[in-house]
């Protein structure tokens, strides 16, 4: 991953960083990784998450191509 600073303007380049990273999932990730969870409870999260995403799709509205 590479982000280019401009005109020096570092803070925006960390801003974008950051925003890549959320995109690619990496602190949702380091989050999950932080402390051990018990196999059932990790399939319980995955559960979870996958319900949120669905009702997330089912709000959207969908586009005609």
């Amino acid at each position: 991953m590479e982000v280019k600073v401009i005109n020096n303007q570092v803070e925006k380049a960390l801003r974008d960083l950051k925003r890549k990273l959320i995109k690619e999932g990496l602190f949702k990730e380091i989050s999950r990784r932080r402390f051990y969870a018990k196999p059932s409870i990790r399939a319980k999260l995955k559960r979870e998450e996958s319900e949120k995403k669905k009702s997330r799709d089912r709000k959207k509205p969908q586009r005609l191509i």
